[in-house]
């Protein structure tokens, strides 16, 4: 229980990675806000949640717009008064297989705004809630696309290295504060954003679908390292994550 009496906000907790972490902060002890754009989903994930014993509470939110961020972490602060830690799971990938020099801009913005802008808005409003318990842990999902190699995505791979460059930034910046700063770099995840891939993929190729994500890792196994890095015992960590 390595999360007993800890407060954690996990963005993109519908499904996927986020899910997995909600479900895994819980697990450890930890009170843990469940925020996603989808209702539904945020509904299901605390459900099962608190069927299994643990403390969870559901909030719906679209990252990428300030009003909505800034009411979300005003309502957080009102029901859990500080936060400890907060994993930003949240994000989009589309425009998959699209050339560059056929990539439009409109899903160009809308992938950036939710994966790199949604990543900086939580942190904004996260601080403040994390400076009133004295200390705190931002963990941010990059990828290994824009981070280590390329993407099926220009925006995706693009905003995912945003994000982890944001990392880094904060975590320098946020030192000081006794606010630790993590990007974590997953590889490849079988979660739904990641098999609309996959399908893709099969659809263009002709083959089998199952056996193309059969390398694909749990997203179960990413969220326990999501618990841990938000722990004390993670303390003396330092810097960017990568997982299978």
């Amino acid at each position: 229980m390595r999360l007993e009496n800890k407060n954690i906000v996990v963005t993109g907790g519908a499904s996927g990675i986020g899910q997995a972490a909600a479900r895994c902060c819980t697990r450890e002890g930890a009170r843990v806000a469940v925020v996603d754009l989808d209702g539904a989903g945020v509904e299901r994930t605390v459900r099962e949640i608190e069927n299994a014993g643990g403390n969870a509470a559901g909030y719906h939110a679209d990252i990428k717009e300030e009003n909505q961020v800034r009411a979300l972490f005003e309502n957080i602060g009102n029901a859990f008064g500080h936060i400890d830690g907060l994993i930003n799971a949240a994000g989009i990938l589309e425009g998959a297989f699209v050339p560059v020099d056929e990539f439009d801009e409109f899903t160009w913005d809308r992938v950036i705004d939710i994966n790199l802008k949604g990543s900086f808005l939580v942190s904004k409003y996260t601080v403040p809630l994390m400076e009133k318990a004295g200390k705190g842990v931002i963990v941010l999902i990059a990828s290994g696309a824009g981070v280590k190699g390329g993407s099926s995505s220009v925006a995706y791979g693009s905003s995912k290295g945003g994000a982890h460059g944001l990392s880094l930034v904060l975590a320098a910046q946020l030192g000081n504060r006794n606010i630790r700063v993590h990007g974590v770099c997953p590889g490849g995840i079988e979660t739904p954003l990641k098999m609309r891939v996959v399908q893709k993929q099969a659809d263009a190729s002709g083959r089998d679908v199952s056996k193309m994500a059969a390398g694909l890792g749990d997203p179960e196994g990413v969220g326990k390292i999501l618990s841990f890095l938000v722990s004390d015992e993670a303390d003396y960590l330092r810097g960017s994550i990568f997982t299978r």
